[in-house]
């Protein structure tokens, strides 16, 4: 089942997605390497076990930080 596309604001940048759909799903169509990221959620922290219980709502917002090693 699915239903009207949402907006999302992700890091700073409108992206429209399908609805329903979870976070690691979402981060994962914008080619993102879950293992590499940290992410922020409507201004908090999302701590990586809640991820898949994420469901995203029209107008959340997302900052995701990509972890680079290197020296």
């Amino acid at each position: 089942m699915t239903s009207d596309p949402i907006t999302l604001l992700v890091n700073g940048d409108r992206q429209v997605a399908a609805s329903p759909v979870t976070l690691p799903d979402f981060l994962q169509n914008q080619g993102f390497n879950l293992r590499l990221i940290a992410v922020e959620y409507n201004g908090e922290i999302l701590h990586r076990q809640f991820w898949p219980e994420t469901q995203l709502q029209n107008g959340d917002r997302l900052e995701v930080v990509t972890i680079v090693g290197g020296g």
